[in-house]
């Protein structure tokens, strides 16, 4: 454990700084390089969980340490071992012994001490500091005040369910490839195989435990891929139909593109500014027997754009992510209110450019994986009083397809069966 616990300080030390997580936890595995394959999924989810209730962890040991952690290794150290202690399954006096000899290798020959004492004086304080500790807000429901109390002003009736799901274990759910199999056919392999699920409508399946993708039937084979139930939204509410010609902006790594080609034989382009994640775009298009023109371009501008208009665009433009926090936890902890402000330029920017390539009659699916409202229905607001061409199409989940919650016809709230997304279709007259 105490292998697990250091490459999850490591990361955690690096998210604090104002890293990605992404980033973070490569560079925390290459700084202890004989860990095997199970403590660096250890690592994983002790990363995940400190930072999904970082702010009480945090207040706890603020509480418990007169002065601040000088080390920031050691800090962070504290901070897993106490998320454990909080929230994890593991035995607390394992907890402890493991990380004070975790401490013992970081070079600081105070560590040791200071993690023992602070950890045992946890477990002996721990129900008299709760009282003073979970007063805020921000402890009580570990996310950045500003983030709280955006969503209650914009969620009045639903901030505290979303608040909740956000520090919840991400459901695992499946697109079935229905080029290469049936929805049936598929759940019935997967009974065969011993693996409980549920089937939400359409082509998702959610899985009760989530799985290595490789012990999934077919998975090499193309027969399944993993992908969100609300993001399966996009393909049907871009309403193609053959031969058209298809544009899917941002649309690394790829998830949506193989859904729209699933659906329908079109002539679709896969566009990012990322060249590095378009690998991952051509690895599911290759794994499903799929075929499109992967391009590296920037949406926002025109350098890789031929001249021929577009018949349907998919522009799943850059955002906070606060729709899919529970899957991206440091997110809470990186972005910062004015972020807001530089996301939405970003993303008028890119609405504005692929909307000089649409067709004439064209339409055009705004989406982002966001539940603030700057990023969403204001963005649209304000594209449409600026372009008099737009007409805004009704956006309907059909509760008959594939089950789900939304705050307006156009937001998809964060739910247990879906992520946070928000969707606009626009058509161009």
């Amino acid at each position: 454990m105490q292998v697990a616990q250091l490459i999850a300080a490591h990361a955690v030390a690096e998210v604090l700084a104002g890293h990605n997580l992404t980033v973070s936890m490569p560079k925390a595995l290459r700084k202890v390089k004989s860990a095997t394959p199970q403590q660096q999924a250890a690592a994983q989810d002790y990363s995940y969980l400190t930072l999904r209730f970082y702010a009480e962890s945090a207040a706890y040991l603020a509480a418990l340490t007169p002065k601040p952690v000088s080390d920031t290794r050691v800090e962070a150290l504290l901070l897993v071992a106490l998320s454990q202690l909080l929230h994890g399954q593991d035995d607390d006096f394992t907890v402890v012994n493991q990380a004070v000899d975790a401490a013992g290798t970081t070079g600081q020959r105070w560590a040791k001490g200071l993690v023992n004492a602070v950890l045992r004086n946890f477990l002996r304080q721990r129900e008299a500091l709760k009282a003073d500790v979970t007063q805020s807000e921000e402890v009580i429901w570990n996310y950045p005040q500003w983030w709280i109390e955006l969503l209650k002003q914009q969620y009045p009736e639903d901030w505290q369910a979303m608040l909740a799901v956000g520090n919840a274990h991400p459901p695992m759910t499946l697109r079935v490839n229905v080029r290469k199999t049936s929805v049936e056919a598929y759940l019935q392999g997967l009974q065969e195989a011993g693996i409980a699920v549920t089937h939400l409508g359409s082509a998702a399946i959610q899985l009760h435990q989530p799985l290595p993708v490789h012990k999934l039937p077919g998975f090499d084979q193309g027969w399944v891929s993993v992908q969100d139930a609300g993001a399966q939204w996009a393909a049907p509410l871009l309403d193609v139909a053959p031969g058209m010609r298809v544009l899917d902006a941002c649309s690394a790594p790829g998830g949506k593109t193989c859904h729209v080609l699933e659906s329908c034989d079109v002539d679709l382009i896969s566009l990012d500014v990322e060249a590095e994640r378009l690998k991952r775009v051509n690895e599911n298009l290759q794994r499903l027997d799929l075929k499109a023109s992967v391009i590296t371009g920037n949406a926002a501008a025109a350098d890789w754009f031929d001249g021929q208009p577009f018949d349907r665009i998919l522009a799943d433009v850059p955002c906070s992510a606060s729709g899919i926090v529970r899957r991206h936890v440091d997110m809470k902890w990186l972005r910062r209110p004015q972020d807001l402000a530089t996301f939405a330029h970003t993303q008028q920017q890119i609405l504005s450019n692929l909307w000089q390539m649409l067709a004439k009659g064209g339409k055009l699916l705004y989406v982002t994986c966001s539940v603030f409202q700057q990023e969403n229905e204001m963005q649209i607001q304000q594209f449409l009083t600026s372009h008099d061409d737009a007409t805004r199409l009704p956006v309907q989940f059909d509760a008959a397809i594939l089950p789900c919650e939304h705050a307006t016809p156009g937001q998809l709230l964060p739910v247990a069966t879906h992520d946070g997304l928000f969707y606009a279709l626009l058509q161009k007259h």
